[in-house]
Protein backbone atom coordinates (compact mmCIF):
# COMPACT_ATOMS: atom_id res chain seq x y z
CA UNK A 1 0.00 0.00 0.00
CA UNK A 2 1.44 3.26 -1.17
CA UNK A 3 0.06 6.73 0.40
CA UNK A 4 0.85 9.98 -1.33
CA UNK A 5 0.01 13.66 -0.80
CA UNK A 6 -1.69 15.44 -3.83
CA UNK A 7 -2.74 19.22 -3.32
CA UNK A 8 -5.34 18.84 -0.44
CA UNK A 9 -5.61 15.17 -1.31
CA UNK A 10 -4.49 11.88 -0.09
CA UNK A 11 -4.25 8.87 -2.37
CA UNK A 12 -4.15 5.73 -1.52
CA UNK A 13 -3.07 2.69 -3.84
CA UNK A 14 -1.97 -0.98 -3.97
CA UNK A 15 -3.44 -4.17 -2.96
CA UNK A 16 -4.60 -3.37 0.28
CA UNK A 17 -5.63 0.04 -0.52
CA UNK A 18 -9.69 -0.81 0.11
CA UNK A 19 -8.95 -1.78 3.43
CA UNK A 20 -7.60 1.32 4.47
CA UNK A 21 -11.70 2.88 4.03
CA UNK A 22 -12.82 1.86 7.35
CA UNK A 23 -9.78 3.41 9.74
CA UNK A 24 -9.55 7.10 7.26
CA UNK A 25 -13.96 7.07 8.31
CA UNK A 26 -12.70 6.35 11.50
CA UNK A 27 -10.21 8.95 11.33
CA UNK A 28 -12.34 11.67 10.52
CA UNK A 29 -14.87 10.57 12.85
CA UNK A 30 -17.81 9.88 10.71
CA UNK A 31 -20.85 8.74 11.89
CA UNK A 32 -23.02 8.26 9.08
CA UNK A 33 -21.86 7.67 5.26
CA UNK A 34 -23.45 8.22 1.94
CA UNK A 35 -22.37 6.15 -0.17
CA UNK A 36 -22.73 7.24 -4.23
CA UNK A 37 -22.48 4.19 -6.47
CA UNK A 38 -24.97 2.53 -8.85
CA UNK A 39 -26.47 -0.99 -7.89
CA UNK A 40 -24.54 -2.43 -10.41
CA UNK A 41 -21.73 -1.35 -8.87
CA UNK A 42 -22.19 -2.86 -5.60
CA UNK A 43 -23.39 -6.24 -7.90
CA UNK A 44 -20.11 -6.06 -9.74
CA UNK A 45 -17.74 -4.65 -7.14
CA UNK A 46 -19.43 -5.60 -3.50
CA UNK A 47 -18.49 -3.20 -0.27
CA UNK A 48 -17.57 -5.49 2.25
CA UNK A 49 -15.12 -2.80 2.54
CA UNK A 50 -17.05 -1.19 4.38
CA UNK A 51 -17.84 -3.82 6.85
CA UNK A 52 -15.34 -2.80 9.32
CA UNK A 53 -17.39 0.72 9.70
CA UNK A 54 -18.81 1.29 13.21
CA UNK A 55 -21.48 4.30 11.90
CA UNK A 56 -24.50 3.90 9.54
CA UNK A 57 -24.97 3.82 5.84
CA UNK A 58 -27.28 4.89 3.34
CA UNK A 59 -26.90 4.12 -0.46
CA UNK A 60 -27.78 6.64 -2.56
CA UNK A 61 -28.37 4.80 -6.43
CA UNK A 62 -30.68 7.02 -8.32
CA UNK A 63 -28.41 8.43 -10.79
CA UNK A 64 -27.95 8.06 -14.93
CA UNK A 65 -25.39 7.73 -16.67
CA UNK A 66 -25.02 11.27 -17.61
CA UNK A 67 -26.14 12.90 -14.55
CA UNK A 68 -28.85 15.21 -13.90
CA UNK A 69 -29.73 18.30 -11.64
CA UNK A 70 -32.96 16.93 -10.38
CA UNK A 71 -30.52 13.70 -9.30
CA UNK A 72 -28.60 15.88 -7.76
CA UNK A 73 -31.15 17.20 -5.89
CA UNK A 74 -32.60 14.00 -4.33
CA UNK A 75 -28.91 12.66 -3.47
CA UNK A 76 -28.67 16.22 -1.40
CA UNK A 77 -32.67 15.19 0.25
CA UNK A 78 -31.37 11.66 0.87
CA UNK A 79 -27.91 13.19 2.98
CA UNK A 80 -30.00 15.09 5.11
CA UNK A 81 -32.69 12.92 5.62
CA UNK A 82 -30.29 10.32 7.33
CA UNK A 83 -27.68 13.32 8.57
CA UNK A 84 -25.16 11.88 6.85
CA UNK A 85 -21.61 13.91 7.52
CA UNK A 86 -19.68 12.22 4.88
CA UNK A 87 -19.85 11.21 1.21
CA UNK A 88 -17.88 7.74 -0.06
CA UNK A 89 -18.61 7.24 -3.79
CA UNK A 90 -17.50 4.19 -5.53
CA UNK A 91 -17.71 3.90 -9.64
CA UNK A 92 -17.07 5.77 -12.75
CA UNK A 93 -17.15 9.26 -13.26
CA UNK A 94 -20.66 9.69 -12.97
CA UNK A 95 -20.98 8.27 -9.42
CA UNK A 96 -18.00 10.88 -8.27
CA UNK A 97 -19.80 13.88 -10.28
CA UNK A 98 -22.86 13.38 -8.20
CA UNK A 99 -20.73 12.82 -5.02
CA UNK A 100 -18.99 16.43 -5.92
CA UNK A 101 -21.97 18.26 -6.60
CA UNK A 102 -23.68 16.57 -3.65
CA UNK A 103 -20.88 17.55 -1.08
CA UNK A 104 -20.73 21.36 -2.74
CA UNK A 105 -24.66 21.96 -2.70
CA UNK A 106 -25.30 20.53 0.68
CA UNK A 107 -24.67 23.09 2.28
CA UNK A 108 -26.35 25.61 0.01
CA UNK A 109 -29.68 27.66 -0.01
CA UNK A 110 -32.38 25.03 -0.90
CA UNK A 111 -34.46 27.77 -2.23
CA UNK A 112 -32.27 29.17 -4.90
CA UNK A 113 -30.67 26.93 -8.03
CA UNK A 114 -27.24 25.74 -6.87
CA UNK A 115 -25.69 26.15 -10.29
CA UNK A 116 -26.14 30.07 -9.86
CA UNK A 117 -24.89 30.47 -5.92
CA UNK A 118 -21.57 31.05 -4.85
CA UNK A 119 -19.33 28.15 -4.55
CA UNK A 120 -17.81 27.94 -1.00
CA UNK A 121 -15.83 25.46 1.18
CA UNK A 122 -17.51 23.11 3.65
CA UNK A 123 -16.62 20.20 6.12
CA UNK A 124 -18.13 17.57 4.58
CA UNK A 125 -15.25 14.80 3.54
CA UNK A 126 -15.46 12.75 0.68
CA UNK A 127 -13.34 9.75 -0.39
CA UNK A 128 -13.58 8.68 -3.99
CA UNK A 129 -13.06 5.09 -4.98
CA UNK A 130 -13.12 4.75 -8.66
CA UNK A 131 -14.13 1.31 -10.39
CA UNK A 132 -12.52 2.24 -14.11
CA UNK A 133 -8.75 3.58 -15.40
CA UNK A 134 -10.31 6.28 -17.65
CA UNK A 135 -12.34 9.50 -16.11
CA UNK A 136 -9.44 10.21 -13.12
CA UNK A 137 -12.39 11.81 -11.70
CA UNK A 138 -11.28 11.34 -8.22
CA UNK A 139 -8.19 13.24 -8.37
CA UNK A 140 -10.15 16.29 -10.06
CA UNK A 141 -11.79 19.69 -8.95
CA UNK A 142 -14.61 19.65 -11.57
CA UNK A 143 -17.95 17.53 -12.30
CA UNK A 144 -20.50 17.61 -15.04
CA UNK A 145 -24.24 17.40 -14.71
CA UNK A 146 -27.21 18.33 -16.96
CA UNK A 147 -29.52 21.05 -16.75
CA UNK A 148 -32.48 20.98 -18.54
CA UNK A 149 -30.55 19.31 -21.39
CA UNK A 150 -27.45 21.10 -21.01
CA UNK A 151 -24.41 20.00 -19.69
CA UNK A 152 -23.10 22.27 -16.73
CA UNK A 153 -19.47 21.90 -15.75
CA UNK A 154 -18.94 22.50 -12.08
CA UNK A 155 -15.78 23.71 -11.17
CA UNK A 156 -14.21 24.58 -7.76
CA UNK A 157 -11.19 23.60 -5.63
CA UNK A 158 -13.61 21.97 -2.76
CA UNK A 159 -14.65 19.67 -4.54
CA UNK A 160 -11.44 17.99 -4.92
CA UNK A 161 -12.05 14.15 -3.01
CA UNK A 162 -10.34 14.11 0.13
CA UNK A 163 -9.18 10.71 -0.28
CA UNK A 164 -8.67 8.83 -3.48
CA UNK A 165 -8.67 5.31 -3.09
CA UNK A 166 -7.20 3.49 -5.96
CA UNK A 167 -8.19 -0.31 -5.94
CA UNK A 168 -6.58 -1.77 -9.39
CA UNK A 169 -8.37 -4.92 -9.22
CA UNK A 170 -11.89 -3.81 -10.31
CA UNK A 171 -10.46 -3.58 -13.60
CA UNK A 172 -10.10 -7.08 -13.92
CA UNK A 173 -13.87 -7.14 -14.12
CA UNK A 174 -14.78 -4.44 -15.99
CA UNK A 175 -16.29 -5.16 -19.36
CA UNK A 176 -14.29 -5.07 -22.85
CA UNK A 177 -16.00 -2.10 -24.23
CA UNK A 178 -15.79 -0.15 -20.95
CA UNK A 179 -11.68 -1.06 -20.41
CA UNK A 180 -11.61 0.01 -24.20
CA UNK A 181 -13.41 2.99 -24.00
CA UNK A 182 -11.90 4.75 -20.39
CA UNK A 183 -8.31 3.35 -20.95
CA UNK A 184 -8.78 5.82 -24.43
CA UNK A 185 -10.46 8.36 -22.39
CA UNK A 186 -7.17 8.32 -20.13
CA UNK A 187 -5.07 8.60 -23.10
CA UNK A 188 -6.76 11.82 -24.63
CA UNK A 189 -6.50 13.39 -21.21
CA UNK A 190 -2.99 12.84 -21.22
CA UNK A 191 -2.63 13.92 -25.05
CA UNK A 192 -4.49 17.21 -24.67
CA UNK A 193 -3.28 18.12 -21.08
CA UNK A 194 0.25 17.93 -22.57
CA UNK A 195 -0.55 20.65 -25.51
CA UNK A 196 -3.14 22.83 -23.73
CA UNK A 197 -2.62 26.10 -23.34
CA UNK A 198 -2.90 26.33 -19.85
CA UNK A 199 -0.25 23.44 -19.02
CA UNK A 200 2.31 23.90 -16.57
CA UNK A 201 5.71 22.07 -16.10
CA UNK A 202 3.77 19.88 -13.33
CA UNK A 203 0.75 18.93 -15.39
CA UNK A 204 2.91 18.23 -18.26
CA UNK A 205 4.72 15.81 -15.85
CA UNK A 206 1.58 14.50 -14.56
CA UNK A 207 0.27 14.05 -18.65
CA UNK A 208 3.85 12.51 -19.51
CA UNK A 209 3.58 9.55 -17.06
CA UNK A 210 -0.17 8.90 -18.37
CA UNK A 211 0.98 8.89 -21.57
CA UNK A 212 3.88 6.36 -20.87
CA UNK A 213 1.99 4.08 -18.58
CA UNK A 214 -0.84 3.74 -21.10
CA UNK A 215 1.10 3.36 -24.04
CA UNK A 216 3.54 0.79 -22.35
CA UNK A 217 0.88 -1.24 -20.47
CA UNK A 218 -2.37 -0.89 -23.33
CA UNK A 219 -1.76 -4.11 -25.19
CA UNK A 220 -1.62 -6.28 -22.24
CA UNK A 221 -4.45 -4.95 -20.35
CA UNK A 222 -6.96 -5.20 -23.40
CA UNK A 223 -5.83 -8.06 -24.42
CA UNK A 224 -4.21 -9.83 -21.91
CA UNK A 225 -6.34 -8.39 -18.72
CA UNK A 226 -3.14 -7.65 -17.23
CA UNK A 227 -1.29 -4.17 -16.16
CA UNK A 228 -4.56 -3.02 -14.09
CA UNK A 229 -2.33 -1.02 -11.17
CA UNK A 230 -0.22 0.75 -14.31
CA UNK A 231 -3.31 1.42 -16.12
CA UNK A 232 -5.34 2.78 -12.99
CA UNK A 233 -2.00 4.61 -12.10
CA UNK A 234 -1.59 6.17 -15.62
CA UNK A 235 -5.49 6.96 -15.37
CA UNK A 236 -5.25 9.18 -12.32
CA UNK A 237 -1.88 11.02 -13.69
CA UNK A 238 -4.01 12.22 -16.66
CA UNK A 239 -6.38 13.04 -13.97
CA UNK A 240 -4.16 15.34 -12.20
CA UNK A 241 -3.29 16.81 -15.25
CA UNK A 242 -6.16 17.84 -16.52
CA UNK A 243 -6.92 19.57 -12.96
CA UNK A 244 -4.31 21.76 -13.58
CA UNK A 245 -4.54 22.46 -17.44
CA UNK A 246 -8.28 21.24 -18.60
CA UNK A 247 -9.19 19.39 -22.00
CA UNK A 248 -9.31 20.75 -25.14
CA UNK A 249 -11.28 20.37 -28.41
CA UNK A 250 -11.04 16.22 -28.71
CA UNK A 251 -13.32 16.55 -25.19
CA UNK A 252 -15.51 19.65 -26.55
CA UNK A 253 -16.22 18.22 -29.57
CA UNK A 254 -16.79 14.42 -28.00
CA UNK A 255 -19.51 15.45 -26.17
CA UNK A 256 -22.54 15.50 -28.52
CA UNK A 257 -21.32 12.39 -30.26
CA UNK A 258 -21.69 10.40 -27.43
CA UNK A 259 -25.07 12.00 -26.56
CA UNK A 260 -26.26 11.52 -29.95
CA UNK A 261 -25.08 8.46 -31.24
CA UNK A 262 -24.90 6.43 -27.52
CA UNK A 263 -21.22 5.88 -27.58
CA UNK A 264 -19.38 6.11 -24.76
CA UNK A 265 -17.75 9.12 -23.66
CA UNK A 266 -13.70 7.80 -24.07
CA UNK A 267 -14.74 6.22 -27.44
CA UNK A 268 -16.56 9.41 -28.77
CA UNK A 269 -13.20 11.39 -27.79
CA UNK A 270 -11.05 8.77 -29.05
CA UNK A 271 -12.83 9.35 -32.71
CA UNK A 272 -12.14 13.32 -32.46
CA UNK A 273 -8.75 13.60 -31.00
CA UNK A 274 -6.79 12.90 -34.08
CA UNK A 275 -8.32 15.46 -36.35
CA UNK A 276 -8.05 17.88 -33.96
CA UNK A 277 -4.13 17.06 -33.76
CA UNK A 278 -3.63 17.08 -37.14
CA UNK A 279 -5.57 20.63 -37.61
CA UNK A 280 -3.02 21.69 -34.80
CA UNK A 281 0.26 20.29 -36.69
CA UNK A 282 -1.41 21.53 -39.95
CA UNK A 283 -1.80 25.32 -38.87
CA UNK A 284 0.61 26.26 -36.21
CA UNK A 285 0.59 29.13 -37.49
CA UNK A 286 -2.48 30.08 -36.05
CA UNK A 287 -1.20 29.61 -32.55
CA UNK A 288 -2.96 31.16 -29.51
CA UNK A 289 -0.55 29.84 -26.78
CA UNK A 290 1.05 32.83 -25.55
CA UNK A 291 4.37 30.89 -25.02
CA UNK A 292 4.36 31.22 -28.78
CA UNK A 293 4.72 28.94 -32.12
CA UNK A 294 8.27 27.65 -31.68
CA UNK A 295 6.41 26.08 -27.92
CA UNK A 296 3.84 24.39 -29.41
CA UNK A 297 6.60 22.83 -32.42
CA UNK A 298 8.34 21.94 -29.18
CA UNK A 299 5.01 20.55 -27.19
CA UNK A 300 4.43 18.39 -30.78
CA UNK A 301 8.14 16.81 -30.89
CA UNK A 302 7.75 15.94 -27.43
CA UNK A 303 4.84 14.08 -27.39
CA UNK A 304 6.16 12.45 -30.73
CA UNK A 305 9.43 11.36 -28.21
CA UNK A 306 6.83 9.84 -25.39
CA UNK A 307 5.30 7.74 -28.16
CA UNK A 308 8.17 6.58 -29.82
CA UNK A 309 7.31 8.49 -33.46
CA UNK A 310 9.57 9.94 -35.51
CA UNK A 311 7.27 13.02 -36.58
CA UNK A 312 3.24 14.38 -36.08
CA UNK A 313 2.02 12.19 -39.22
CA UNK A 314 3.61 8.89 -37.07
CA UNK A 315 2.31 9.75 -33.82
CA UNK A 316 -1.51 10.51 -35.36
CA UNK A 317 -0.80 6.98 -37.73
CA UNK A 318 0.40 4.76 -34.52
CA UNK A 319 -3.36 6.82 -32.87
CA UNK A 320 -5.40 5.45 -35.51
CA UNK A 321 -4.15 1.93 -35.34
CA UNK A 322 -4.95 1.77 -32.00
CA UNK A 323 -8.92 3.06 -32.68
CA UNK A 324 -8.65 0.32 -35.32
CA UNK A 325 -7.33 -2.66 -33.11
CA UNK A 326 -9.73 -1.61 -30.15
CA UNK A 327 -12.78 -2.14 -32.85
CA UNK A 328 -14.46 0.95 -32.28
CA UNK A 329 -17.41 2.27 -34.66
CA UNK A 330 -17.68 5.53 -36.61
CA UNK A 331 -20.79 7.57 -35.81
CA UNK A 332 -22.89 7.50 -39.03
CA UNK A 333 -24.54 10.57 -40.06
CA UNK A 334 -28.23 10.09 -41.33
CA UNK A 335 -29.50 13.31 -42.22
CA UNK A 336 -27.47 16.67 -43.13
CA UNK A 337 -28.74 18.49 -40.25
CA UNK A 338 -26.82 15.89 -38.09
CA UNK A 339 -23.69 17.52 -38.86
CA UNK A 340 -24.54 21.13 -37.83
CA UNK A 341 -25.94 19.82 -35.05
CA UNK A 342 -22.85 18.90 -34.30
CA UNK A 343 -20.80 21.85 -34.84
CA UNK A 344 -22.87 24.10 -33.03
CA UNK A 345 -22.93 22.18 -30.20
CA UNK A 346 -19.37 22.90 -28.86
CA UNK A 347 -18.43 24.88 -25.74
CA UNK A 348 -16.56 27.57 -27.17
CA UNK A 349 -14.58 27.59 -23.33
CA UNK A 350 -13.42 24.05 -24.06
CA UNK A 351 -12.05 25.73 -27.20
CA UNK A 352 -10.26 28.31 -25.45
CA UNK A 353 -7.42 25.85 -24.24
CA UNK A 354 -6.83 24.35 -27.77
CA UNK A 355 -3.28 26.07 -28.41
CA UNK A 356 -4.62 26.90 -31.73
CA UNK A 357 -7.18 29.15 -33.78
CA UNK A 358 -10.84 27.42 -34.50
CA UNK A 359 -13.94 28.62 -36.40
CA UNK A 360 -17.33 27.10 -37.01
CA UNK A 361 -15.97 25.98 -40.59
CA UNK A 362 -12.72 24.03 -39.30
CA UNK A 363 -14.87 22.04 -37.02
CA UNK A 364 -17.17 21.63 -39.72
CA UNK A 365 -14.53 19.99 -41.60
CA UNK A 366 -13.36 18.08 -38.68
CA UNK A 367 -16.78 16.55 -38.37
CA UNK A 368 -17.08 15.48 -41.83
CA UNK A 369 -14.08 13.41 -41.59
CA UNK A 370 -15.13 11.98 -38.05
CA UNK A 371 -18.91 11.05 -39.55
CA UNK A 372 -19.38 8.32 -42.27
CA UNK A 373 -22.24 9.03 -44.18
CA UNK A 374 -24.97 6.67 -44.37
CA UNK A 375 -26.20 5.97 -48.46
CA UNK A 376 -29.30 7.47 -47.48
CA UNK A 377 -28.51 10.69 -46.10
CA UNK A 378 -31.56 13.02 -47.09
Amino acid sequence: MKKENYKTQIIVSGEYALKEVSGILADLKAKHVLAVCSRSAIRHYGVEFLEEFSGDITFFHEFSSNPRYEEVEEGIAVFEKEQCDTIVSLGGGSAMDVAKCIKLFATMDKSFNYLQQEKKQNQIRHIAIPTTAGTGSESTSFAVIYYQGEKQSVAHESILPDYAILHAGFLEKLPLYQKRATVLDALCQGIESYWSVNSTEESKQYAAKAIQGIKEHLESYILENKGWEQIMLAANQAGRAINISRTTAAHAMSYKITSFYQFAHGHAVALCLPETWKYMSEHLERCIDTRGKAYLEQVLEELNQLLGKKDTASAIAWFLNVIDKMELEYPVQNKQEELEILVSSVNVERLSNFPVQLEAKDLREMYQEILKTSDTLE
